[in-house]
Parts: structure tokens; C-alpha cells; sequence
């Protein structure tokens, strides 16, 4: 805030004593002031310039503050889509490798099936023949083990 106030200094000058002390006193009083209140100062041109330029610096500053938000807003929203979509990609690759499994899976039965029909391995009967039930008795069957020999253990490859 400026005051304006008024201040007079009195320099009072005094000549004292003998011929070797002349010296010279400063008094200064204070007169209290004749006009109190706020007062506009008035500006110079350089204080003119000075507040221009800042007002003009802190204006192209707010319009990069602005600026920097939208396209960080814009930033975010575009991550976000690009989240999904990587989401969705993801979900589309795994289901994409299951159908390839199961195609190549059928696509081997296929093979198999065709490969069987073409050198006849698999054949049909031609009749069927139907045979009388015979009864048995199961102390009949005797179970046969194939002996085989016994398994030797090796050590070592």
C-alpha cells in the first residue's frame, strides 16, 4: 500500500563552542504528515511495460496449462481404448488357437479315416453270422499267463 506521507527534515545547523570545536549537528524533525490516506502511485513507463509483458507471459501460460490438460485428457482416453482392445485381441488369439487345435484334430481323424478307406485296412463283414449260445462254465477257462522272462534291471544308460 502507498501512503503518502508527509516527512520534512529539518537540518538545523549549529555552531558551538570555542575556536577549535565547530563542528556541525544534524537535527532532523519529524513533522507529522499534512494529508493520510491511499493514494494511486502513479506508474512509470517501464513499471507500464514490465506489467504488460507479465500479463501477457501469465496468459500464453494458462493457454499451455489448458492445452497440456486437454491433450492429456485425450492421451488417457486413447489408452484406455487401446487397453481394450489389447484385452480383445488377447481373447481372440486364445480362441483362435483352440479352433486350431480342434480343426487339426479332426483334420488328423480325417486323414486317418481316408487313409483306412483307400487301402481297404477296414472292411466290413459282408454277413453276419449267428451263433448258438454255449454253455460254459467259468472252472473251464482256464487263464493261461504268458510266461515271459523276467525283467532285468540294467544300471546305467
Amino acid at each position: 500500500m502507498n501512503t503518502a506521507k508527509a516527512q520534512k527534515l529539518n537540518y538545523s545547523y549549529q555552531t558551538e563552542g570555542t575556536e577549535q570545536n565547530n563542528y556541525y549537528v544534524q537535527n532532523p524533525i519529524e513533522e507529522t504528515p499534512i494529508i493520510e490516506g491511499y493514494f494511486y502511485k502513479e506508474s512509470t513507463v517501464k513499471d507500464m511495460a514490465i506489467r504488460k509483458i507479465n500479463k501477457s507471459l501469465c496468459s500464453l501460460l494458462m493457454v499451455a496449462i489448458l492445452t497440456t490438460f486437454v491433450s492429456y485428457y485425450f492421451t488417457m482416453c486413447s489408452e484406455l481404448k487401446l487397453n481394450t482392445l489389447n484385452r480383445q485381441i488377447i481373447t481372440l488369439n486364445d480362441e483362435n488357437t483352440e479352433l486350431q487345435n480342434n480343426l487339426d484334430r479332426l483334420k488328423s481323424f480325417n486323414n486317418v479315416d481316408n487313409k483306412m478307406m483307400q487301402y481297404n485296412l477296414l472292411q466290413k463283414a459282408e454277413k453276419v453270422i449267428e451263433v448258438p449260445a454255449v454253455a460254459t462254465t467259468t472252472d473251464s477257462v482256464a487263464t493261461n499267463k504268458l510266461a515271459s522272462a523276467p525283467f532285468k534291471w540294467a544300471i546305467g544308460y
